[in-house]
């Protein structure tokens, strides 16, 4: 069996003290040196005199002036001076390879599809370095375990153990494709809706009181007293939300749709509300864990997606 001995690494004196001394040796100036590294001439001097007394010999001649350096300085300046630089040249390398990384972004299938990536290219305009990878899953990824960086989550409540913030709410409307609305067909209040044919999606029960069309119908009796009941209308089942939004756009039925994620298509005039009746959505919170080592590019992607709103 082979032994490898490996020594362990030399005490070495604080980084703040060690830049201290090349600022200082560097500018011959404990004052531009201070001003170099955003302290205070004393603090300066302080650092120095901790790594004189770590050297056990005075590093600086200061008295007379001009400030000079000493024997033992003058052999210490140019190592530390060329290992610092060493150490910016390979952390500069470090975070360009980190930065050039994707951003890991997780969010639900139907806020990918509809919302997201049909905007991703002024991203690209804007960070056109930094690429984006989208998972779209209504599986919820685990950010503490680095399975994602950022996640846009659509949920009743601010997601916990993260840091989280509320981009955006939505609103459910009854949304169609126009063609349903044309001649006879004509939408002016809830009963006109027995000819269409609804459109409902599942929602997991962690969603309180979900914007279904059974809680649409009791809104529609409380608000004009309407007594046409679900079961009169014709009706389609999805259990996942992008195909029901494929089937509102193709003119399969009526959906309660979120506001948020048909806004191009409203302003197109390629789907419309067909009746005045709401019910109020979630919230979609953009969430990451707390002090995040891409925190930088969080932060712009974070910008983006507000420049939106």
């Amino acid at each position: 069996m082979l032994f490898i001995y490996d020594p362990p690494m030399k005490k070495l004196p604080p980084l703040i003290e060690l830049r201290a001394f090349e600022a200082a040796a560097r500018h011959m100036s404990f004052k531009l040196a201070a001003a170099e590294l955003g302290v205070t001439p004393t603090a300066i001097s302080h650092q120095i005199r901790l790594l004189e007394r770590y050297c056990g010999r005075p590093l600086f001649v200061r008295r007379p002036r001009p400030l000079t350096l000493t024997d033992g300085g003058a052999r210490l300046f140019p190592v530390i001076r060329t290992s610092l630089e060493a150490v910016a040249e390979v952390l500069a390398v470090v975070r360009n390879v980190a930065d050039q990384q994707p951003l890991r972004v997780t969010t639900t299938n139907a806020f990918a599809s509809r919302w997201l990536l049909p905007r991703l290219e002024r991203w690209r305009e804007h960070h056109p370095d930094v690429p984006i990878d989208v998972n779209g899953t209504d599986a919820v990824l685990d950010l503490r375990a680095g399975e994602a960086d950022l996640a846009i989550r659509y949920a009743p409540a601010a997601p916990t153990r993260v840091v989280a913030k509320e981009l955006f709410r939505d609103t459910y409307w009854p949304i169609c494709n126009p063609r349903l609305l044309m001649g006879a067909r004509r939408v002016r209040r809830p009963a006109d809706l027995r000819p269409q044919t609804l459109i409902h999606v599942y929602w997991p029960p962690s969603f309180r009181n979900p914007p279904t069309w059974r809680r649409w119908f009791a809104a529609a009796r409380s608000r004009q007293n309407e007594t046409v009941a679900l079961g009169e209308v014709k009706q389609v089942r999805f259990s996942e939300e992008l195909p029901a939004y494929e089937a509102v756009l193709a003119g399969q039925g009526m959906g309660l749709l979120s506001d948020v994620l048909v806004e191009a298509e409203l302003a197109s005039g390629a789907l419309v509300k067909a009746l005045d009746i709401k019910l109020p959505g979630y919230g979609f919170y953009l969430a990451h864990t707390p002090d995040h080592p891409r925190q930088r590019l969080i932060d712009a992607f974070d910008a983006w997606l507000s420049s939106f709103r």
